[in-house]
């Protein structure tokens, strides 16, 4: 497969894969949430990085500073369904992104005093 038909397929699966969702949770939004909480789109990258023969070593940095990077955004996801009742969709949006990134900073921190740099 060319390096042109390789990166056009890996933008049409991974596009495609946020397009099903997205379509999967108009009809049910717990199916649509649950298929959203697997790490498809990690998966995807850690299958892209084999087929692009990236050595093992990366493949598994990749797969450990993800789980670390996980961990400070699960607040996001209590805080914008409050939020959203409260004020528009925007804001909440905003407001819980900035939520995450103070999560992130403070768990960066906490998470250096164990030898883990995330920054």
């Amino acid at each position: 497969m060319g390096s042109f038909t390789f990166l056009a397929t890996k933008y049409f699966v991974t596009a495609a894969l946020v397009v099903i969702i997205s379509e999967v949770v108009k009809v049910s939004g717990k199916f649509g949430a649950l298929i959203a909480a697997l790490p498809m789109v990690t998966v995807l990258v850690l299958i892209w990085l084999h087929l692009e023969n990236q050595p093992t070593e990366r493949i598994a940095n990749h797969a450990w500073y993800t789980f670390w990077y996980v961990l400070p955004t699960l607040p996001m996801f209590l805080a914008l369904p409050w939020l959203l009742n409260r004020f528009d969709f925007w804001l909440a949006l905003g407001a819980s992104v900035v939520i995450t990134l103070m999560c992130f900073g403070l768990f960066a921190l906490i998470v250096r005093s164990i030898g883990i740099d995330l920054l």
